[in-house]
């Protein structure tokens, strides 16, 4: 994922800071600098978009998710508990802009926005392929086949997708205390994914119940 510099991530913070007294789709880029005292010039040299600063803003919480594997005891915890560390850990970084966030997604799929639509599919794509990375929760057998492995790599993909969006969802509308619904709806759902896993030909892998 893209690094950005000390200016790319003051103009990121100047963004959110005045879309919380507006919106997100009201923000304007001229806003952001005048706030700064920059040319709209200085913020396409780091944002050639408006919606490159949502991507900008997403980016932080993949890293912020990545880092959080860093935690002491993090790999002595069972799968489940791994996956729900990281994955509350990227809500955790949004949290801040909890409503603004939600814009944001509403903001991408407005139905003239169809470009932005499928930059957040392949944004869901990368973002649940690093939490299956960071939970090393994928399956990497190489002693079934080939065809088996990748097969089993695609289910546990989807189930893991499935996860994420359901929870997305759910943290959009939740306005607990530090989300507490969020994390009990995600221990439930990864609860339901089977914690004694399926086995093929002896390998544990994780994925969803069959009901």
């Amino acid at each position: 994922m893209p690094t950005y510099s000390k200016q790319a991530t003051r103009i990121l913070d100047t963004a959110l800071h005045l879309a919380e007294a507006q919106s997100w789709q009201q923000l304007r880029l001229h806003q952001v600098a005048t706030e700064l005292n920059i040319t709209l010039e200085d913020i396409h040299r780091h944002f050639q978009q408006k919606d490159d600063l949502v991507e900008a803003w997403f980016d932080r919480a993949d890293r912020a998710m990545l880092q959080s594997v860093e935690t002491p005891g993090f790999l002595e915890l069972d799968t489940h508990k791994r996956l729900h560390h990281i994955i509350m850990s990227w809500f955790d970084t949004l949290a801040p802009h909890h409503q603004l966030t939600a814009g944001m997604l509403l903001y991408k799929m407005e139905p003239a926005h169809i470009h932005l639509q499928i930059q957040g599919i392949l944004r869901i794509s990368r973002t649940v392929q690093w939490f299956g990375e960071a939970a090393q929760s994928l399956t990497t057998t190489t002693t079934t086949t080939t065809t088996t492995t990748d097969l089993i790599r695609i289910l546990e993909e989807i189930a893991l997708t499935s996860i994420y969006l359901a929870t997305l969802v759910h943290w959009i509308n939740d306005s607990s205390a530090h989300q507490q619904r969020t994390r009990e709806f995600l221990a439930k759902r990864l609860h339901r994914a089977t914690r004694g896993a399926q086995i093929v030909q002896g390998i544990p892998c994780f994925h969803p119940s069959v009901h």
